[in-house]
């Protein structure tokens, strides 16, 4: 017997699946938002990209030159997570990892239990009834030794679950998180890293190995290689992939030649999700209607990769 979200998928009813309930694993704060929300809040209609960007550094500039003015400073930075989880709600998301970078405790006097607080605010304003998994971002870019600094306070408050590591994968060797990830580790928080989004497989396995990741945010190369499909699959290490991201930063020309069908047929753990769908236009269940349209998946493997999600 189908469910409702097989139902809706078939029929290709956006409005029913939004009604359904979905977990969005990889999504940022800037870049996450609801457009309704922000041009009723703002006055400004902040149209998506209509080009495939070339490099992180394209889609850094149409940041830069489109939003990043509406998120500077402690009430842009409230603003820009309020309009995340407005986005999540209004899309039927229940489940949501979301939080600030460590570097954001330099935005605020008080600095970590501010941050704290704009993340607990901006969850009560705009979507209490959603699961929310606090989640805590370190950007590759910068040093170690202020990202050390700038995480202990947040660790020491003890309220976040998830830490995550994002940026470009080449600005440094992922061997020097490593004692970041040990201390995260002795908290008790579960271990995410952006890897293998332009990487390759090998990058990914090394990763999972060196930081001991729970999940991997992206991890597309990984369908390069059935060794590293295989270890994945025995070791139940989770990617948490954005499809239409993929694209609109080049790393997978058509929709249709996604790598979750491989990665899907391989037995790995995967998850569908939005990165940053202000920036793209999506929305978690225009991510799946997609995938289903296209011919990547069937309504029945998207139903078991929705309900695995919750898990």
């Amino acid at each position: 017997m189908t469910t409702p979200f097989e139902r809706a998928l078939e029929a290709g009813d956006l409005a029913q699946l939004r009604t359904c309930p979905k977990a969005d694993l990889h999504v940022h704060g800037v870049g996450g938002g609801s457009r309704a929300f922000l041009l009723e809040r703002t006055g400004r209609d902040i149209a998506p990209s209509d080009r495939v960007f070339g490099s992180l550094a394209e889609m850094d500039a149409w940041t830069q030159a489109n939003i990043a003015d509406l998120f500077r400073g402690p009430s842009g930075r409230a603003l820009a997570f309020e309009a995340t989880f407005a986005q999540a709600r209004s899309d039927g998301v229940t489940r949501i990892d979301l939080g600030e970078d460590v570097w954001g405790v330099t935005l605020h006097e008080e600095g970590a239990p501010a941050v704290w607080r704009m993340l607990c605010d901006a969850h009560d304003l705009a979507a209490p009834d959603i699961e929310w998994i606090p989640q805590m971002g370190m950007s590759r870019h910068c040093p170690v030794g202020a990202i050390q600094y700038w995480m202990e306070p947040l660790l020491e408050l003890g309220v976040f679950h998830k830490l995550d590591l994002a940026g470009d994968e080449l600005v440094q060797p992922i061997e020097v998180f490593a004692p970041l990830y040990r201390r995260a580790k002795a908290a008790g928080l579960r271990l995410k890293a952006h890897v293998g989004e332009f990487g390759t497989a090998d990058d990914v396995w090394r990763a999972v190995e060196v930081l001991e990741l729970d999940e991997v945010q992206h991890g597309v190369a990984a369908a390069e290689s059935p060794q590293v499909m295989r270890a994945l699959a025995d070791s139940g290490v989770r990617l948490n992939l954005c499809p239409t991201s993929n694209v609109m930063l080049g790393r997978v020309a058509r929709l249709e030649d996604h790598p979750i069908r491989r990665l899907f047929d391989a037995g790995v753990m995967v998850t569908v999700n939005t990165d940053d769908c202000l920036i793209f236009g999506t929305s978690l269940s225009h991510e799946f209607l997609s995938l289903y349209q296209a011919g990547v998946m069937t309504a029945a493997e998207l139903e078991s990769i929705r309900q695995g999600a919750f898990n």
